[in-house]
């Protein structure tokens, strides 16, 4: 399975959870798994740099890269409402007129994912059930840097997740989570021109750093 249907995304990211985050966003900043990959990105400065955040969310990571200098900003998302957050506090924040916004499952989407400078790819990979297509899709699409939030490919959180899967399927939740691999994913990084650029590893989740030499 390379790829889910949109509306999946809709339901689980809903409206009531868009907006909540994006109140805890407003209140609190991005969160700490988030600055670190923010500032992997932004390192050695972003001025001029275009910007892909694939899965953004509430658009922390590409608020914050405009915010630093970057020229523009491309929204891939598959949950309706988290864009109209996103879209909402871009225009608070007075940087709206850089942000483009696409619908739908970046793998489906295709072609229709430009390149940038800078990707990011915040506990999105996580989300989604093959790996191999969506971290291809964005390693291709970097220029310079691609950052990865997901979770840590140790064995406890293997099991806290499962059972977490287990009991989100006795009751709503419609999507599960995924820990993928980290070898696999250098190697589709790898595949696509890029190299292990840092890492670093917190309690439970962890951030990659792949940049093109």
């Amino acid at each position: 399975m390379d790829c889910c249907d949109a509306s999946v995304y809709d339901e689980h990211f809903d409206e009531r959870r868009a907006r909540d985050q994006l109140k805890a966003y407003r209140r609190d900043g991005p969160r700490r798994w988030t600055s670190r990959l923010i500032a992997s990105l932004s390192e050695g400065g972003v001025d001029g740099l275009t910007v892909l955040d694939i899965g953004a969310s509430v658009g922390a990571v590409h608020h914050a890269l405009l915010v630093q200098g970057a020229a523009s900003a491309v929204d891939v998302d598959a949950s309706g409402p988290y864009i109209a957050v996103a879209q909402g506090e871009a225009a608070r924040r007075g940087i709206a007129d850089r942000v483009t916004y696409l619908k739908g499952d970046a793998v489906a989407l295709g072609d229709a994912v430009p390149e940038a400078d800078l990707v990011a790819l915040d506990r999105v990979v996580c989300c989604y059930p093959s790996m191999e297509p969506l971290v291809a899709l964005a390693a291709t699409r970097t220029r310079r840097r691609l950052a990865l939030v997901l979770p840590r490919d140790d064995a406890w959180i293997r099991v806290c997740i499962a059972a977490s899967n287990l009991v989100a399927r006795l009751g709503t939740r419609p999507l599960p989570t995924y820990v993928h691999r980290i070898h696999a994913i250098t190697e589709v990084a790898e595949h696509a021109g890029l190299v292990p650029a840092g890492a670093h590893r917190g309690r439970v989740w962890q951030t990659l750093v792949y940049a093109r030499p």
